[in-house]
């Protein structure tokens, strides 16, 4: 009996402990509590605003944010990853290396992770659509010189809608986003040039997905092919670029088959869900990266990094002129919506082909070719190239400018003649080439400067293949 009272004493006896451990212990029970008891009421009341904001916003966009955009990212990864097609090429790659199945699996997964985005309206509609638009004012005149209305109109609204355009530069992400803002939510396929920090989780967050172009990895192509499937089939609008990479002579591309063939072979003739190509055409009287570019013409091994040392540079000199009132916009920047190609439709007029995919992509381009907008600059560009060693007077460049538009009117391609002056869009693209220094301006007589024929070459290849045409 002494023993157990002793025993018993022991047991009611007061235990010290510090002060810093007891406020951490009882932060930790709080933090519990509130988890278990409100974080579930809480994620509700968000989870409920945030479906009826989704359910206003739809009611506004022409083409609805489909439910598998807005997915959890995690349910997206694991569906992705134990696709049976997946499944199957982790086994074969798995036997083929000699590896535990479980390796490759790994591998697999972290493919899907890289591959897979987080949409977040509030990222996409609340910052990324306003910033688009507010940056894409303050550096061009923004023009819509070709809208094939009534054909986008038809567009079934069950579709899956590909935007398809040429790619001239980054601004071509921005300036497309502003455009499609009340239409849609567009899905890029963004390059691995964006895989930094604080690019990628913005990126991720506004839905677009990363791409290693130049992989030839079986099992990465394979994973990257299944989740281009399944957004197709969920009907996810997207926006590709079939070049594949930036112009880096201003000519048009031939088109990188990757993206397409996967939509292609993931097509299912009997889906009542149809894929609807809108193509899009671009171009600028200045490339922000047009510098940048042109060293790297005919080099494909260059690649380019973003640099935000040169990005702070940039926006910092274009803040100190606009506060000593000396900034000017970069002239304009056009852009041309076609009229929509309906995959079913047009496998079904091309039964027989041999390289179908090819064919699809040659199809794209010319429809994106064919929309090019003619803006002042690249007209005057292309004046300048014809004669690169003449010294010109004014009035003579002007004379040769104005044939030089009608010439383009009558191509394909309608040419945007600012105000409808073409005497103003020649001072226009004359001011901005004197600006940048491209030409030489002495005493009434106008050349091209010889360090800078290539920056001329570059905006005249732009369009020279309408006058081909």
């Amino acid at each position: 009996m002494p023993e157990i009272a002793a025993r018993l004493r022991r047991v009611t006896e007061t235990i010290e402990i510090p002060v810093w451990f007891a406020v951490l212990a009882g932060a930790f029970a709080v933090v519990a509590l509130v988890e278990r008891l409100l974080f579930p009421s809480v994620k509700w009341f968000f989870r409920a605003r945030l479906n009826r904001a989704i359910e206003r916003l739809n009611k506004r966009l022409d083409l609805e944010i489909q439910p598998f955009k807005l997915t959890k990212r995690k349910v997206l990864i694991d569906r992705l990853v134990h696709d049976p097609m997946i499944m199957h090429a982790i086994a074969e790659a798995a036997e083929e290396e000699g590896v535990p199945r479980e390796v490759v699996a790994e591998r697999a997964e972290r493919y899907a992770r890289e591959i897979v985005p987080s949409f977040s309206v509030f990222a996409y509609f609340g910052l990324a659509t306003r910033g688009a638009k507010w940056l894409s004012q303050a550096l061009y005149r923004v023009r819509l010189t070709h809208v094939a209305a009534d054909e986008l109109r038809g567009i079934d609204p069950e579709a899956t809608v590909i935007f398809v355009m040429n790619h001239r530069s980054n601004m071509d992400y921005v300036l497309v986003t502003y455009l499609v803002s009340s239409r849609s939510a567009l899905s890029y396929a963004v390059g691995e040039w964006a895989r930094v920090w604080p690019l990628q989780p913005l990126i991720r967050a506004m839905g677009g997905y990363f791409i290693r172009r130049k992989s030839l990895n079986p099992l990465y192509r394979k994973v990257l092919s299944r989740y281009v499937k399944m957004a197709t089939e969920g009907g996810v609008a997207q926006a590709i670029f079939p070049e594949g990479r930036l112009s880096r002579d201003g000519h048009l591309q031939e088109p990188k088959l990757g993206l397409l063939s996967y939509l292609y072979e993931g097509f299912d003739d009997a889906s009542p869900r149809d894929v609807v190509f809108i193509p899009i055409a671009l171009n600028y009287d200045r490339v922000i990266e047009d510098r940048t570019l042109l060293p790297a013409a005919g080099d494909d091994s260059v690649r380019f990094k973003v640099s935000f040392v040169s990005l702070g540079k940039f926006f910092g000199k274009l803040l100190r002129l606009r506060l000593q009132g000396k900034y000017h916009r970069f002239g304009y920047a056009g852009v041309a919506f076609g009229v929509p190609l309906s995959l079913r439709h047009w496998k079904l007029a091309h039964p027989d082909v041999e390289d179908p995919v090819g064919r699809l992509g040659a199809d794209l381009m010319g429809a994106i070719g064919a929309l090019v907008p003619v803006l002042p600059l690249p007209v005057l560009a292309t004046v300048l190239m014809q004669e690169p060693e003449r010294s010109w007077s004014e009035p003579d460049l002007k004379l040769a400018f104005n044939d030089c538009l009608e010439l383009f009117k009558s191509a394909v391609a309608k040419a945007y003649i600012p105000r409808k002056d073409a005497e103003y869009a020649f001072e226009n693209a004359l001011r901005h080439l004197d600006e940048r220094r491209l030409i030489t301006n002495k005493d009434g007589v106008i050349a091209i400067d010889p360090q800078e024929a290539a920056t001329i070459s570059y905006y005249a290849n732009s369009i020279a293949h309408l006058v081909k045409q």
